[in-house]
């Protein structure tokens, strides 16, 4: 059956109900039971998969979506995800084949913009969370790795992914995580084994170009092995000015000794919904540096849970949102020391013009076991609006009594002494504006190791606010 047959079924919906093929139900199906009927006409897969899938979707039921009671969701309402009839998105509405030829609606020359000017980085394009062999170049990332596209991997059964495959990301708990393990299809496997260096970053590009309220459900893993030592970045995009949504998962799991460099760009179509979860667990040793920067959606959510489970493993995780207009940019981050001697660092800020809303909700948690948690998280935010607002939440919960753990959040305007100590030298009051946001972003975007990436970023907080002239 086509999607297109299949979504008329939906709004049509004429079932036979128990009194025979005369009676016909005409009630309208909820947005939860047509995600279960778009559950029940996607391709088939091996028998594990199947199974995985299907404790998905029966926990995404149990769960439903968030609602603001929910303490992790307070200062979010998914309402305008939640009631909207979202189909699921193939590569052939975009004009790519199943094959992943491409049909001319996506072409590398659209994606140039959102490659930071490095076309030697081994690149895994997705279009509508499907694997795009002809926007890709992925070749000598060293024989010791495997990039490759899960669903291939699923096929060839190469990797065994199913080893780790959703056991990582907590979908018992997070409704848009059992629904993305529902509906498990395509994204990247990256496999690092044990002393394996890679060179250059592993880009992978997600874009969204279905037609109409298409949804696509990316999943992501990434696995180094002991010592090993990757930079990957994933962007999520739109060429177009389309209303979509994004629903991610990326779980990554980090051996004794390894160390990943973890970026995540979201700058898609401002009328788009973006929901986005990367978990990861951390062994002995092992080091995490992660850089979130978000600017696209319209209600746009991103998560990063981390679990310190070996000795004097470390994470760093940093983040930069941007918000405008009626935009709603949501961060929520969770670092669980279970191990000791663990230390975490994490910088967040935000900057938010016209009636946009930020929220940060930050987490460490320390188990009674991890002794000598050395645990700092701040989150910083700057309103250059009156009807901008921001709700910003750092927690701790300690379980230990020998550790160092500060936390602290600020709000507020641009510094009125420093933009008079700027005007009073002959710069116009505008410009004061655009350095003193600049210099407010800077420091974060300061710890990102990737020269090109980070002027391309420096540049889009300038134009952000400044306007493309600048």
């Amino acid at each position: 059956m086509s999607d297109v047959a299949t979504r008329k079924g939906f709004r049509d919906n004429a079932a036979l109900g128990n009194n025979g093929a005369n009676s016909v139900n005409t009630r309208a199906l909820s947005p939860i039971e047509a995600y279960r009927a778009n559950f029940r006409h996607q391709p088939a897969g091996p028998e594990w998969l199947q199974s995985l899938r299907a404790q998905g979707m029966d926990r995404f039921e149990a769960l439903g979506f968030p609602t603001t009671k929910n303490e992790d969701w307070h200062f979010t309402s998914v309402a305008p995800i939640a009631e909207r009839m979202f189909h699921v998105a193939r590569t052939s509405e975009a004009g790519i084949s199943s094959e992943g030829s491409t049909a001319g609606i996506v072409a590398r020359a659209d994606l140039e913009r959102f490659t930071f000017g490095q076309p030697a980085w081994h690149t895994l394009v997705f279009v509508n969370g499907e694997f795009s062999p002809d926007l890709s170049s992925c070749a000598g990332a060293g024989e010791k790795v495997r990039v490759n596209s899960l669903a291939k991997a699923v096929r060839s059964g190469i990797g065994r992914p199913e080893r780790h495959l959703g056991k990582i990301a907590a979908f018992n708990r997070h409704a848009f995580t059992a629904l993305n393990t529902a509906f498990i299809q395509d994204g990247a496997l990256v496999e690092l084994q044990a002393d394996a260096v890679v060179d250059q970053p592993i880009h992978l590009i997600f874009v969204s170009e279905g037609e109409g309220e298409a949804v696509s459900h990316p999943r992501n893993l990434i696995v180094a092995a002991q010592n090993s030592r990757a930079t990957i970045i994933e962007s999520y995009v739109s060429i177009r000015d389309n209303c979509y949504f994004t629903n991610a998962v990326t779980e990554i799991s980090l051996g004794e000794g390894a160390r990943v460099d973890h970026y995540k760009i979201q700058r898609e179509s401002e009328k788009a919904f973006h929901v986005g979860t990367t978990q990861i667990r951390q062994e002995r040793d092992s080091q995490l540096h992660s850089f979130s920067f978000a600017v696209g959606g319209s209600l746009a959510r991103t998560n990063i849970y981390t679990s310190l489970a070996g000795a004097a493993a470390s994470c760093t995780l940093n983040g930069l949102y941007l918000a405008d207009g009626v935009q709603h940019i949501d961060n929520q981050t969770v670092i669980e020391h279970i191990a000791p001697n663990c230390p975490s660092h994490e910088v967040y800020k935000g900057v938010l013009d016209g009636r946009s809303h930020g929220v940060f909700n930050g987490k460490v948690y320390v188990h009674p076991e991890a002794q000598k948690t050395d645990g700092k998280q701040s989150n910083n935010n700057l309103l250059l609006s009156p009807t901008a607002r921001v709700d910003t939440k750092p927690q701790l919960e300690i379980f230990a009594d020998d550790v160092k753990c500060t936390h602290g959040a600020t709000v507020g305007r641009l510094d009125e002494v420093a933009m008079f100590y700027l005007n009073s030298r002959g710069i116009g009051r505008e410009t004061a504006r655009i350095l003193l946001t600049y210099a407010f972003a800077a420091d974060v975007l300061e710890t990102i190791e990737l020269q090109s990436m980070k002027e391309e970023l420096e540049k889009m907080v300038l134009s952000r606010f400044a306007g493309s002239g600048t």
